[in-house]
């Protein structure tokens, strides 16, 4: 069998099509461990920082929101260069662009930790989002190529569970060493881990067997590929689900630990990491939302999962902590059943440029992060947790009263919400 990509690549018919690594196979297997190891080196450094932020502002003599822009930035430049990576992707593969990727992202966020300033900070997060950008932009097309269909979407949701597990464990790590040695050791802790994870990448990652190279495309052919997911109701439908539901997620987790860090709670930073153990209910709900597609239909799952969100905001305003964490839980657990269908309904409802209609669900999602997880923490400067809380339900509805209009009723069909993209 010729191998895409070899000299027979540009002729049709030149190859058999690559049927994909079956579940259970040593192929599966490492594929998915790469990617884990991708997700880990990936999404550990975006977001080790958010509970660091109270630290932050007390070592650099910030504000909440101007602390909170060491994460924003971070996803400013994730989110301009998930659609070019995509492109690179499409003539390079997959594998050698996701490689690049997580290189230079490693290597900028060793450098992070020596930032002397915060303008300084700022510019090498911005820098190493976008290197991080290769990851998330090709996970899902990567795995799609590669897998058997049968079991693409088992192993999409292995992978999203996976990558949550590893934003997690950046969280867990920096809170802790930060507390014992200070938020830059913390910062580089998280660096050095996600340099060894990058490395597992690049030694388990199968040679690509599924992927078709294209040819190099002038400016309209590349904005050709973009315009149609513009044009489509249904999907500007699912990048508003994103920008506005990931908006108000990373608004909760950048601005939770101030208010637990200041009276009556006091709690320590490395107490304010373990709220990111709520991640885990995000882990469970990611996965179990297939099935619920399957048979509620991917609308009603998507409503479902936004009305569990506000209704675990609203539990946030209480005053006992106890009340507050089970709040956290389940707005977490709301919010990545929500991103698990919508992200996995982007590949279903693009006909065409499938990976750059994925790119523009992540745009939108990284652009949500940014731009509403700063400008929510004005609101909770001046106004408190409560007006905050309540910008960010309104959000929610909004992006609920859009999914209703726009989006297909019906049941889900095929093996269920596909996702796309975790932090």
């Amino acid at each position: 069998m010729a191998e895409p990509g070899g000299p027979d690549s540009g002729r049709p018919g030149a190859w058999d099509p690559w049927p994909g690594h079956p579940k259970g196979s040593a192929g599966y297997r490492r594929l998915l461990a790469a990617l884990a190891c991708a997700g880990v080196a990936t999404f550990a450094q975006l977001y080790s920082l958010q509970g660091l932020l109270p630290l932050i502002s007390r070592g650099l003599d910030v504000t909440a929101a101007q602390a909170s822009l060491a994460v924003s930035m971070a996803t400013v430049g994730l989110a301009a260069a998930v659609v070019p990576w995509s492109f690179v992707s499409d003539r390079w593969g997959r594998v050698r662009t996701m490689g690049l990727s997580v290189i230079l992202a490693t290597a900028l966020g060793l450098l992070v930790p020596a930032a002397p300033t915060l303008e300084a900070l700022l510019l090498l997060r911005c820098l190493e989002g976008a290197a991080l950008a290769g990851i998330p932009a090709l996970a899902i097309t990567y795995l799609t190529e590669e897998v058997s269909g049968r079991h693409a979407g088992a192993a999409a949701g292995a992978y999203i569970a996976g990558t949550t597990l590893g934003g997690l464990f950046g969280r867990l790590l920096a809170g802790p060493v930060a507390d014992l040695a200070g938020w830059r050791i913390g910062t580089l802790a998280v660096s050095v881990c996600a340099a060894a994870a990058a490395a597992v990448f690049l030694l388990l990652a199968p040679r690509p067997r599924g992927f078709v190279p294209t040819r190099a495309e002038g400016f309209g052919a590349v904005l050709g590929k973009l315009l149609p997911p513009l044009r489509n109701s249904s999907l500007l439908a699912l990048y508003a689900q994103a920008f506005l539901l990931m908006g108000a997620f990373v608004s909760v987790y950048n601005y939770l630990g101030f208010r637990l860090e200041a009276p009556p709670y006091l709690f320590p930073a490395s107490a304010v990491a373990l709220l990111f153990l709520a991640y885990l209910a995000g882990t469970v709900s990611s996965r179990a939302v297939a099935e619920l597609a399957v048979r509620w239909g991917r609308r009603t799952v998507l409503l479902v999962s936004t009305a569990v969100m506000v209704t675990g905001l609203a539990l946030t305003l209480a005053s006992p902590v106890t009340v507050i964490l089970a709040g956290l839980v389940l707005f977490t657990a709301g919010f990545f059943g929500a991103h698990s269908v919508a992200s996995g309904w982007t590949g279903a409802l693009a006909n065409t440029g499938r990976a750059q209609a994925s790119s523009l669900y992540n745009l939108s999602y990284y652009a949500g992060s940014s731009v509403v997880g700063w400008s929510s923490g004005l609101v909770f400067e001046q106004f408190g947790w409560t007006a905050m809380a309540a910008v960010l339900a309104v959000l929610a509805v909004c992006s609920a009263v859009a999914a209703a209009a726009l989006l297909p009723g019906g049941a889900s069909r095929g093996p269920g919400p596909l996702p796309s993209v975790e932090q």
